[in-house]
């Protein structure tokens, strides 16, 4: 079967989950976000060669993922965020404060600090009109 193309998916959320949703795809977004570039250094997530050549593939096919020549002889490359893979930073700070309220287990994560005063930061909802910030609560879903 044929899968749907992202376009043709009725709802933004349905296309995100279509494209970062697989088992290990927002981890490699995650550790480019910390500064990984090469094969190896996604490897040591423990992630399979081959699912991650395929989860890297499929990253700069969309547009996450740069893939770059580092070395000529042999070819080697990396890969590094666009500004489309940078903008899932919120998407992966906000998984990591969801992970830390709801889950249990060690938390060996990075912080994530805001750079010009060192305090830990957060993401939340907020109305974008007059700024307030909401509780889930205050947030009325309506049907398009």
């Amino acid at each position: 079967m044929r899968r749907a193309s992202l376009a043709s998916l009725p709802c933004p959320i349905a296309r995100t989950l279509d494209l970062v949703g697989e088992w290990w795809t927002l981890l490699i977004v995650r550790d480019a976000l910390l500064g990984k570039r090469r094969f190896d250094e996604f490897k040591a997530t423990g992630i399979a060669d081959n699912v991650l050549a395929a989860r890297l593939k499929r990253l700069c096919q969309a547009g996450v993922l740069e893939r770059r020549l580092y070395q000529a002889r042999p070819a080697r490359w990396e890969y590094v965020l666009t500004p489309k893979g940078r903008a899932l930073a919120p998407v992966i700070a906000a998984l990591r404060g969801w992970g830390q309220q709801w889950t249990s287990g060690e938390d060996r994560s990075p912080r994530l600090v805001h750079a010009a005063c060192g305090h830990d930061v957060s993401v939340g909802l907020a109305c974008p009109a007059c700024a307030r910030p909401l509780d889930p609560t205050d947030v009325t879903p309506l049907r398009a």
